[in-house]
């Protein structure tokens, strides 16, 4: 049973359909949970009580230890707007949360600062315009009609402050000197990261004439268009910011089935799907993670970009909500569509941009996820590629550089694929009653899981 696997002794094969790589086969699925962390010297199944640490070097920049002992780099600084707290693995990780009043008073205090910024100092507007400058009469009228209203905005918010009304605006807090100097490289590195729509479509266009096209019915293909064509035109020359919002409305489907499930089984309609549920909370963790790195380079830093992506996080959860409510089959196909198109636009931002991000340490939240010595929720959303073995080998991806963390990235949107696709049909519900040991592909004894999932799906 072979995994696609980063491991130093066994060879990475990747299943994408982009350039330079390879073509993986593809057999019935199996999807697997490991309970407990890995040795790394064997591929075994093994409990291990060694903890990754945190620790500065001189300068202060931050240093990873695994549970191997191998020392990674990070970046010195988390560029996000939700540093700290807002991050995982940082401040008050794990902590109870405030009341709604006090979480929401202090976010739309530290949101309004940020919009006042906006106004006042253009932090991201001469970024993007150096990047993409209007070029059409119509993209200039346009750019100046909102200057002038952000210039009428600034003007209002230096008046209102001046009387009282409005708090005085504090500069952000200083960073240390070791930070200033990586902040410069890091963010001159950034803006130099680019992503070719057009090739990201030849991307697609290679793979469907390798593996075929997915079938889609209009009602799902239309909006999964027009959601690639917003993305498309707002984050053109934005890679990273494109990625954040991406990766905002990627958990969204995943919490919307969830949310249908948990409800079947309250009003005791449905009770047969809670693994399939609990596969679906270990997808939307692994897309939590995809989201706080591209936070913690900066995805999140604009205004705007917050303001378009959790209002349209909230408004496609309940699209989310319709599609599974009335044909889980469908809803599975438009997921499988966006995961597609996930992956393809990071197999091509990888060979734009290979050599620009081998030269970028990994952000410190990717390194607690790819490289921390509890991996069991990292583990439980892969899947196997051989119904054929007794044991899957794990996949243990290196996390050296932002190279890496997207090659990473790129192959967990795979593995979305290939599970978005087992959920269309009743592979998902032999590979979690083989899990279970209740039945025996390798003989093709019948398996009962396989009616009660397909009256489930195939609505």
């Amino acid at each position: 049973m072979m995994l696609k696997t980063h491991h130093s002794n066994i060879p990475r094969v990747s299943g994408r359909a982009g350039p330079q790589l390879k073509k993986s086969s593809r057999v019935p699925l199996v999807v697997r949970a490991v309970a407990s962390p890995i040795d790394f010297n064997n591929n075994k199944r093994k409990t291990d009580s060694r903890p990754s640490v945190v620790r500065r070097d001189a300068d202060g920049s931050r240093l990873f230890v695994d549970k191997e002992g191998q020392v990674t780099k990070a970046m010195a600084a988390d560029y996000g707007f939700r540093a700290g707290a807002g991050r995982l693995y940082e401040e008050h990780y794990g902590e109870v949360p405030s009341s709604v009043i006090e979480l929401a008073t202090q976010n739309f205090t530290h949101e309004l600062a940020q919009m006042r910024r906006a106004f006042r100092f253009r932090p991201h507007l001469d970024q993007v315009l150096q990047k993409s400058p209007p070029k059409t009469a119509l993209g200039k009228l346009n750019f100046d009609i909102a200057e002038r209203i952000r210039s009428g905005l600034s003007n209002l918010d230096e008046s209102l402050e001046g009387v009282g009304v409005l708090p005085k605006l504090d500069p952000p807090p200083p960073l240390s000197q070791a930070q200033l100097a990586e902040f410069d490289v890091i963010q001159e590195k950034l803006s130099r990261l680019t992503l070719d729509n057009d090739a990201v479509a030849r991307v697609e266009k290679e793979r469907n004439q390798r593996y075929g096209e997915l079938y889609s019915p209009l009602f799902v293909k239309l909006p999964f268009d027009a959601l690639c064509l917003v993305l498309d035109v707002v984050y053109i020359n934005r890679p990273i910011q494109k990625f954040w919002v991406l990766e905002t409305v990627a958990r969204i489907p995943y919490f919307a089935c969830i949310s249908i499930l948990h409800l079947y089984e309250s009003l005791g309609f449905w009770r047969a799907g809670a693994e399939l549920r609990k596969i679906h909370f270990f997808e939307e963790w692994n897309e939590l993670h995809h989201l706080q790195i591209m936070e913690s380079l900066g995805g999140d830093q604009a205004w705007f970009d917050r303001f378009l992506a959790e209002h349209a996080a909230v408004l496609y959860y309940w699209v989310c909500i319709g599609f599974y409510l009335v044909s889980p089959k469908n809803a599975y196909n438009f997921m499988q569509r966006v995961e597609h198109h996930a992956a393809d636009t990071y197999t091509e931002f990888i060979e734009e941009n290979r050599e620009l991000l081998a030269s970028i340490p990994p952000p410190m939240v990717a390194l607690n996820y790819y490289r921390n010595e509890d991996l069991y929720l990292f583990d439980s959303f892969q899947t196997c590629d051989s119904e054929a073995a007794t044991e899957c080998l794990v996949r243990r991806p290196a996390c050296n550089n932002l190279l890496d963390v997207f090659i990473n990235i790129r192959d967990d949107e795979d593995e979305h694929v290939k599970t978005m696709k087992a959920c269309q049909n009743e592979s998902i519900a032999r590979d979690l009653a083989k899990g279970r040991g209740e039945c025996d592909l390798v003989r093709g004894d019948a398996c009962q899981a396989e009616e009660w999932m397909r009256k489930a799906l195939l609505c």
